[in-house]
């Protein structure tokens, strides 16, 4: 596989250079410069004749790493495209959003860096459609069977292109006026540019995939009166219900969650006019929450001009190397640097937030907090510690609970799991037949990839549903957990 030689030769991982802080700040583009095609071979040259790839395991969509890895090596990049596609509907998505557990199982990894999986899957992806090698692929014939698609987010997008080219016809249901869902609003174009969605819909719309925009289903359309219409639904709509902070001073104009924050921004660079925006611009801004959401709030708020960012995060400051009860292949909780920290701002870790202060026109002006303990397995303010962090604008970014369940289980007779997901069986199927669900709304709050993952499989359940039989690949039961040991 590849360079027999290539992990023996090259023992760094090397990977594109970030454009420098000064002048990425000062627009709304990814924060990659241009890569280099030879140290692209280089990297996947390094990809083992492992014997058994763990890093497939480490990947629910089940990616034929090595394979493209080598192909990507011998110059072969309409090949490894080919490759790439065959288990993955949408690389460029993942290549540049997903976190890479395939390379936290890489094998090399055990006494290597990983090899850079991620970096030559978007290369090979950003390559496949330079060339005008991502071609649509419309069926070769119609079922006259219909499906219809709620939520336009990876899960409900790689449903539905397994499920038009199957032969069904396949409406995608959005409530925004766009189709993305949260990689449409939520996600910056400093992390992906939505050109790069745009062109992944021209092909499905050119498949057949038809796209229906402002529809709000239980609103607009109600449940029952969709599943009278269509052979069978996919429930894709995300785990989009914010997890709150319940403390006092809550209400106070300034604090909002995160969501509310990134949508009107991304709004904004699409070029809408957006009333009353939420803006970092002359603020203190805080973020509470360590993750890739409030990553995002972070570059955020500094291309839109803040005074000042800090980032709160209640608990211990991550290992930056595997922890011991992390062992390989699985995929650790590391201390990360993503290209947001890197433009400045504050973090600090064991931070809890006891109260959100208001100045004398009632608007929020700081936050008080205090030292993290840990009590009997809980995280609680350390009596003592409290002081105060100037803040004129509060995100909340402190992930989701799970779905809006409650439409779909009253007007469909949907049930919800005891975590608060949509119930459903290891075929993705729930208790109302035809009806299947997708993605986290299923699952809770997880990654790209299992999104994807997850559609896949769910679109074989639909099809074996409504033809007896499927011919699409499964690569995920329902019930599948991420790699452990």
């Amino acid at each position: 596989m590849a360079d027999p030689k290539g992990f023996l030769k090259v023992t760094e991982r090397e990977l594109p250079k970030r454009r420098p802080v000064p002048v990425r700040i000062m627009d709304w583009k990814e924060v990659y410069e241009a890569g280099d095609s030879a140290q692209l071979r280089r990297q996947a040259g390094r990809c083992m004749d492992c014997g058994i790839p763990f890093c497939h395991q480490g990947c629910p969509l089940g990616n034929l790493i090595p394979e493209w890895n080598d192909l990507t090596w011998r110059g072969e990049g309409r090949a490894a495209s080919e490759r790439l596609h065959a288990t993955n509907n949408f690389p460029e998505f993942t290549g540049r959003l997903c976190p890479a557990p395939c390379e936290s199982a890489c094998v090399l990894g055990i006494n290597q860096p990983a090899v850079t999986i991620k970096q030559v899957e978007v290369s090979i992806a950003d390559q496949a459609f330079g060339n005008g090698w991502v071609q649509p692929q419309p069926p070769g014939r119609l079922t006259g069977k219909t499906v219809a698609v709620v939520g336009s987010g990876p899960a409900g997008l790689a449903a539905a292109q397994q499920l038009t080219r199957a032969g069904h016809t396949v409406a995608v249901y959005e409530r925004d006026d766009r189709i993305g869902g949260l990689l449409r609003y939520g996600i910056p174009d400093f992390k992906m540019e939505k050109k790069v969605l745009d062109a992944r819909l021209a092909q499905m719309t050119a498949e057949g995939t038809r796209f229906r925009a402002g529809v709000e289903i239980g609103v607009d359309l109600s449940w029952g009166e969709l599943r009278r219409r269509y052979d069978a639904v996919v429930v894709a709509t995300g785990a989009i219900v914010p997890r709150d902070l319940p403390i006092p001073g809550r209400d106070l104009p300034g604090v909002h969650f995160a969501m509310e924050y990134l949508v009107q921004s991304n709004r904004r660079i699409a070029g809408e006019d957006v009333f009353d925006q939420i803006t970092a611009e002359g603020k203190h801004v805080v973020v509470l929450g360590g993750g890739d959401t409030g990553a995002d709030c972070i570059g955020t708020a500094h291309r839109q001009g803040a005074l000042s960012v800090t980032n709160l995060a209640i608990g211990k400051q991550p290992s930056p190397t595997r922890p011991t009860e992390q062992p390989w292949p699985m995929h650790p909780t590391l201390f990360e640097v993503q290209s947001a920290h890197e433009e400045g701002g504050v973090r600090q870790y064991l931070a809890s937030t006891v109260e959100f202060l208001a100045n004398e026109v009632g608007e929020v002006r700081a936050i008080r907090v205090a030292e993290t303990e840990y009590l009997d397995g809980r995280r609680v303010p350390k009596a003592g510690t409290e002081r105060e962090i100037p803040a004129d604008l509060v995100l909340l970014a402190l992930g989701f609970t799970g779905p809006e369940t409650e439409a779909a289980n009253d007007q469909l007779g949907l049930q919800a799991s005891e975590r608060g997901n949509f119930a459903r069986g290891a075929d993705y199927a729930t208790s109302e037949p035809g009806v299947f669900v997708a993605g986290d709304a299923g699952r809770g709050q997880s990654l790209i990839v299992w999104a994807i993952a997850e559609g896949r499989a769910a679109a074989a359940s639909v099809d074996r549903y409504l033809e007896g039989e499927t011919q699409l690949p499964s690569p995920i039961p329902a019930t599948a957990r991420a790699f452990a040991i």
